[in-house]
């Protein structure tokens, strides 16, 4: 079936097993994308990059961020009616009644659309009744008004669903450095007890994840601090302020892709209307959003401060394998210098042997037997005095340890 703006849309089944929608591995190019809005309702749609511009007003070079096949770095932009989000697999668009959540069938994917399903269910399908059938949350409501108690009031739809996506990412790039941190430390343990070929190969390319890694969360947490950073940035992501005097019905007459109802894609929601009475307020107060970002950057600083140890750890083992090649260096170093001082002193004694053992008549060794003996021991004496000059001349420099 296709919608008013030539779309391929899927509706949305709850068959475990044909994963999310229901819809078949065959569909899951990178033109796939989940709808899940603010009344509960999801739909698989399967359109071209056109009909995403249109239905939530952005531009083509926003839209090019989400691009699988681009390598973008991870982005939060607030545009006029959405917010477009790039956060490492999470890439999805937010308006203050829906979200489209890209490829919704990759398997780092799917938890965040479970995720969605259950978080951003209408406040009324949330509520609990007492056993007269009577709403708690109702009942709260008015007890609250008497005792001047705070009344609970629902966040704004684009800031569940901004949650939903930083916490996915957050706890995405935790467990990472947890399963990186657990493959380091053993094997810098193993490196520091027996310096190998294979133990140094395994160590560099342990730090080539990590260094990796630590861009992607360098990046996540820069954005979250550039954002927190700029009162104008943060105000930008308030969809449902910047819609609260608009008409319920918009405008631009953007299609509806819901099947079930031909009004459920222009009304507005009791959650979504609670959410913008609360938002008419001071256009620069940005306390809500900021809260909301400050724990999750806290988080990821978290992250970052554990791979900046791993990092440290890393860095200190090196210096301590340096430390002992060094050592052995020096240690052959020493090695060669005994073997040196003692080539030349039996270079002497090779000396004195070529020189008797030439071919050469002479007189003088005539009826004298003992000279053998004595030129034997006297330059070995020699040599040996010889050897340990050089070695005291050695050590008073220092070349040599005690």
């Amino acid at each position: 079936m296709t919608g008013r703006d030539g779309g391929y849309v899927v509706p949305a089944e709850s068959d475990p097993l044909n994963g999310v929608g229901g819809l078949k591995k065959k569909g899951s190019g990178s033109r796939s994308w989940i709808l899940l809005d603010s009344s509960g309702q999801e739909v698989v749609l399967d359109v071209d990059k056109y009909a995403i511009m249109h239905r939530v007003q952005i531009h083509a070079r926003d839209l090019r961020i989400l691009d699988p096949l681009l390598s973008y770095p991870s982005t939060i932009l607030g545009r006029e009616r959405a917010i477009v989000l790039n956060l490492e697999h999470i890439k999805a668009i937010i308006t203050s009644e829906e979200v489209l959540l890209r490829d919704p069938l990759d398997d780092n994917v799917v938890p965040i659309v479970e995720d969605l399903r259950r978080r951003l269910k209408p406040l009324t399908d949330n509520r609990e009744v007492n056993g007269d059938g009577k709403d708690l949350l109702a009942q709260h409501d008015e007890t609250g008004e008497e005792d001047g108690a705070l009344k609970i009031t629902d966040s704004p739809f684009e800031f569940r669903a901004l949650e939903v996506a930083l916490e996915a990412i957050c706890s995405f790039l935790s467990a990472r450095t947890i399963e990186l941190e657990s493959a380091v430390y053993p094997a810098l343990d193993m490196l520091t007890s027996k310096i190998s070929s294979r133990n140094l190969d395994r160590v560099r390319k342990l730090k080539s994840q990590m260094t990796r890694l630590t861009a992607r969360v360098q990046k996540v947490r820069d954005e979250l601090e550039q954002l927190l950073d700029d009162d104008d940035d943060m105000a930008d992501l308030y969809l449902s302020r910047k819609m609260a005097g608009a008409s319920p019905v918009s405008g631009s007459g953007a299609a509806s892709w819901f099947l079930a109802s031909p009004t459920i894609g222009s009304k507005i929601s009791k959650a979504s209307r609670a959410s913008i009475a609360t938002m008419r307020g001071d256009e620069n107060d940005v306390e809500e959003l900021e809260m909301l970002l400050e724990a999750y950057f806290m988080q990821i600083d978290g992250t970052l401060n554990k791979l900046t140890t791993l990092r440290e750890y890393i860095d200190n083992t090196e210096d301590y394998i340096n430390i002992q090649l060094d050592n052995h260096r020096n240690q052959l170093i020493q090695l060669e210098l005994f073997l040196s001082a003692g080539t030349v002193s039996l270079s002497i004694y090779s000396l004195v042997a070529g020189i008797f053992g030439m071919n050469i008549p002479y007189t003088w060794n005539d009826d004298h037997g003992y000279m053998f003996k004595w030129v034997v021991i006297c330059t070995g004496i020699f040599c040996a005095v010889l050897f340990v000059l050089i070695m005291s001349y050695a050590r008073y420099k220092g070349l040599v340890g005690s």
